[in-house]
C-alpha cells in the first residue's frame, strides 16, 4: 500500500512537472545580468533575452543587479523561486572564481544553480609593452624564471578575470612576476603603451585594437585556435607554453531545481538561436559555444575544479 501511494505520488508530481513545462512561460521571465550594462554579460543577456521572447512569445526582461563583484546579482538568483521565472547570466567569474576568491564563501554555484546553456567564448590575450625585449611568451617565461620579480604584469584590480589570468600563468608556467593592480583596464592600457608595466592579461576583443595599431604587442591568444581576427597571432601552445587555453564561457543559468522540462524548452529554443546569434556574438569579439546539454555539469564542474585549484595555488584572496 505505502509503495502503491509512493508510485501514484510520484506520477502525480511528475505530472504536475510536465504540465508546468507545457504553460511555460505564462508571464514575463527575467534575465538577471551581475553587472553594469554594457559589458560582455549584458550584451549576452539581452541577445538571449530577444530571442526568447521571439520563440517563446513571450517577454524575457533583463535586471542589471551590480554589486559585489558579480555577487549580489547572483545570490539573488540563487535565492529566487525555481519555477523558470528567474535566470541568471553566469561565466567563470560569478559561477567559479568567486568561489575560491571569496572566503568564506557567498554562495555555493555548484549546487545553486543548474546550467542551461554555454553561449559565449571570450579569448584573453596576452599583450606586451611596445618596447618589450621579448617577442615569445616562451622568452617571457625563460627571463622571469631567472629574474624572478623583474618583469611587470598589470591587473585590472584583485580578482578580476584579468588578474586570474596573470596569476594562472605564473601557476602554470612557475613564474613570479611582480603584480602591478589598476581599477579596470582603461586604467592599464596606458602605462601597458608607455612601458611602465610589461605585460597584460586582457579579453581579445579589448586588446585587439591596440594590436592592430601597433601601440602594443599582440604575444600570444590563449585559446584552442587562433582568433580570426588577428591570424597571425599564435596560441599559447604554438608560442612554445603549453596547458594554458582557456574558454572564457558565458551562459545562462536557473535556480536548482527549476522543473527539467523547463530547462529543455530553454535549452532547444537557445540551441535553435545559435544560428542567428552566432554573427551578433561575432561582431563583439566572441565565438559561439555548442556544448551539448548532457555535458553542461561535467564541464562546469571541471573548470570548477581546474581555476578553484589555481586561485588557491596562486594565493588570491579577496577579503
Amino acid at each position: 500500500m505505502l509503495r502503491r501511494s509512493l508510485i501514484v505520488g510520484l506520477a502525480l508530481a511528475w505530472s504536475a512537472c510536465a504540465a508546468e513545462g507545457q504553460n511555460y512561460p505564462n508571464h514575463a521571465v527575467k534575465i538577471i545580468v551581475p553587472s553594469g550594462p554594457a559589458g560582455s554579460y549584458d550584451i549576452l543577456g539581452r541577445l538571449v533575452a530577444d530571442q526568447l521572447t521571439h520563440r517563446l512569445n513571450q517577454t524575457f526582461i533583463v535586471e542589471n543587479r551590480q554589486g559585489g563583484g558579480t555577487v549580489v546579482g547572483t545570490k539573488a538568483a540563487i535565492a529566487a523561486e525555481p519555477d523558470g521565472y528567474t535566470l541568471l547570466v553566469g561565466g567563470l567569474s560569478n559561477i567559479i572564481f568567486n568561489a575560491g576568491l571569496y572566503q568564506p564563501q557567498p554562495y555555493d554555484a555548484l549546487t545553486g544553480l543548474v546550467p542551461v546553456a554555454l553561449i559565449l567564448n571570450i579569448s584573453y590575450t596576452l599583450v606586451g609593452s611596445p618596447n618589450l625585449p621579448f617577442s615569445t611568451p616562451k622568452q617571457i617565461v625563460d627571463a622571469a624564471k631567472a629574474n624572478p620579480g623583474g618583469i611587470k604584469l598589470a591587473n585590472a584590480g584583485v580578482g578580476t578575470g584579468q588578474h586570474v589570468m596573470g596569476a594562472a600563468f605564473q601557476v602554470v608556467t612557475g613564474t613570479k612576476m611582480l603584480d602591478v593592480p589598476y581599477r579596470g583596464s582603461s586604467l592599464a592600457f596606458p602605462d601597458l603603451l608607455s612601458g611602465r608595466v610589461d605585460l597584460f592579461f586582457d579579453s581579445t576583443p579589448a586588446a585587439l585594437p591596440y594590436i592592430k595599431s601597433g601601440q602594443a604587442k599582440g604575444l600570444a591568444v590563449l585559446a584552442a585556435k587562433r582568433h580570426p581576427e588577428a591570424p597571425d597571432m599564435p596560441t599559447m601552445t604554438e608560442a612554445g607554453v603549453p596547458g594554458f587555453e582557456v574558454d572564457a564561457w558565458i551562459g545562462i543559468f536557473a535556480p536548482a531545481k527549476t522543473p527539467p522540462e523547463i530547462i529543455a524548452l530553454l535549452q532547444k529554443h537557445i540551441a535553435d538561436a545559435g544560428p542567428e546569434m552566432k554573427p551578433k556574438l561575432a561582431n563583439v569579439g566572441g565565438e559561439l559555444m555548442e556544448v551539448p546539454s548532457r555535458e553542461l555539469n561535467a564541464r562546469v564542474k571541471a573548470d570548477y575544479d581546474k581555476w578553484i585549484k589555481i586561485i588557491k595555488d596562486a594565493g588570491i584572496r579577496i577579503e
